[in-house]
C-alpha cells in the first residue's frame, strides 16, 4: 500500500507541478495561487465540520501551535508564490526538481537544532548541491548575456524549496501533533487566503474573462494537490513513511516529463545531469534522513 500510495502521490503533485506553472502564465502567479487556496480552503472547512473530531481537535489545539502553524502557513504560501514565479519563467525540467531539495534545508534547521547528521545524509546533501550547480547552468552558449534569466527560475525554485523545507520543519515539529494533518491543511489555507485577499477584488473584476479551460486547469492543480497530500498521508498511515517519502520524491521527474512532451523543452547535458543528481540526492535525503 504505501508503494502504490506514493506513486499516487508523485503522480499526483507531478501533475500539479505543472499545471502551476500552466496557471500562472494564464492568470498572474498571485491570482493562480489564490485561487488554489480559495478551493483547498472550502474543501478542508467541509471536511472539518462533518468530522466532529476534527472540529474539537482545532478548538482545543494550544496557542503556540496554532501561532507556529499559521508561520508554518506563511512560509508555505510564499513558496507557492515562488514556486509559481519559477515555473512561469523557466523550464519545468529544472524547476520541477529542484523543488524537491526541501528535505535539504529541513534536514539542515535539524542539524542546527542539535541532530546529528549521519555520512549517508553529508553525501546527499553534496549530491544535490552539485547537482544544482550543474542544473542552473545556462543551456544557452551564445553568450553571457543570457545567463543571469537562466539562473532566475533557479533561485526561484530554490527559495521555493527553502520556505517549504522551513515549513515542513514547523509543522512537523510543533503544529502537527496537536493540529492533526487536516486542521493544518485548513490552517494554511486560510491563511493563504487572508494573506492573498488583495487578489480577490481583482479576480471578481475579470473572472468573465477567464476562459472556461483556465478555471478547469486552476481547478484541477488544487484537487491534484489535495489528492497528493490524501494519497501521501494514507501511505504513511498503512505503511512505511520512509517509502511513501522516497517514491513521493519523484514528482519533480514526473512534472519534467510532462514539461517535455507538452513544451518540448529540452535541457543541455550538463543540466541532465544536474538535475538527476538532484532527484538522486533528495531521494537517498529522504531514505536516509
Amino acid at each position: 500500500m504505501d508503494v502504490i500510495m506514493g506513486l499516487v502521490a508523485a503522480v499526483f503533485w507531478g501533475a500539479t507541478d505543472f499545471l502551476v506553472g500552466v496557471n500562472a502564465r494564464a492568470v498572474g502567479i498571485r491570482r493562480a495561487v489564490f485561487f488554489g487556496q480559495v478551493l483547498g480552503l472550502l474543501l478542508m472547512c467541509l471536511i472539518i465540520f462533518l468530522s466532529a473530531t476534527q472540529l474539537e481537535r482545532m478548538l482545543t489545539a494550544p496557542v503556540p501551535a496554532l501561532l507556529l502553524g499559521s508561520v508554518a502557513a506563511l512560509c508555505t504560501v510564499l513558496g507557492a508564490l515562488s514556486l509559481s514565479k519559477a515555473f512561469a519563467i523557466g523550464k519545468t525540467a529544472v524547476v520541477a526538481p529542484l523543488v524537491t531539495t526541501y528535505g535539504v534545508f529541513t534536514t539542515l534547521l535539524a542539524w542546527l537544532g542539535g541532530e546529528e547528521l549521519s555520512p549517508w545524509q553529508f553525501i546527499a546533501l553534496l549530491t544535490c548541491f552539485i547537482g544544482v550547480l550543474l542544473a542552473s547552468s545556462s543551456g544557452n552558449r551564445s553568450g553571457e548575456q543570457g545567463r543571469p534569466m537562466s539562473r532566475l527560475p533557479v533561485a526561484f525554485a530554490l527559495l521555493a524549496a527553502a520556505l517549504y523545507g522551513v515549513s515542513f520543519w514547523l509543522q512537523g515539529k510543533y503544529a502537527l501533533p496537536s493540529l492533526g494533518p487536516v486542521n493544518m491543511l485548513a490552517l494554511g489555507y486560510a491563511v493563504g487566503v487572508i494573506f492573498l485577499m488583495p487578489e480577490a477584488l481583482r479576480l471578481m473584476r475579470c473572472w468573465s474573462a477567464i476562459r472556461p479551460r483556465t478555471y478547469a486547469t486552476l481547478c484541477s492543480a488544487s484537487l491534484f494537490n489535495l489528492g497528493g497530500f490524501s494519497a501521501f498521508s494514507w501511505g504513511v498511515l498503512n505503511g512505511s513513511i520512509s517509502i511513501v517519502t522516497v517514491i513521493s520524491t519523484l514528482s519533480g521527474g514526473i512534472a519534467a516529463v510532462l514539461g517535455f512532451f507538452f513544451y518540448r523543452e529540452r535541457l543541455s547535458c550538463f543540466q541532465v545531469v544536474g538535475v538527476s543528481l538532484v532527484l538522486a540526492g533528495a531521494v537517498l535525503l529522504h531514505l536516509v534522513g
